[in-house]
C-alpha cells in the first residue's frame, strides 16, 4: 500500500496545481486517508489544507477547531 499511495502522490499534486493555479511539488504535500469517506484524502499544502473527493475534485477543508480570539469589545 506504501508503494501506491507513493505513486498516487505525484497525480495528486497535479490536482492541486490546477486547483490553486501554482505550481506544487509531491514532496512538498502531505497526503492523510479522509476516514470519513472511503477514496479521499486531506492535503496539506503549505498553510493551506484541502480534501481531494473519490471523484477527484478539491476543496478547501473547513477548519474544525473554534476560534480561540477573546470576545470582541463592545
Amino acid at each position: 500500500m506504501d508503494v501506491i499511495y507513493a505513486a498516487e502522490k505525484r497525480t495528486i499534486a497535479e490536482l492541486l496545481e490546477h486547483h490553486v493555479h501554482e505550481h506544487v511539488r509531491p514532496e512538498d504535500i502531505n497526503v492523510t486517508e479522509n476516514p470519513s469517506e472511503t477514496g479521499s484524502f486531506y492535503i496539506g499544502w503549505r498553510l493551506r489544507h484541502y480534501v481531494l473527493s473519490p471523484a477527484g475534485d478539491i476543496a478547501a477543508a473547513r477548519a474544525r477547531l473554534e476560534s480561540k480570539r477573546p470576545p470582541a469589545r463592545q
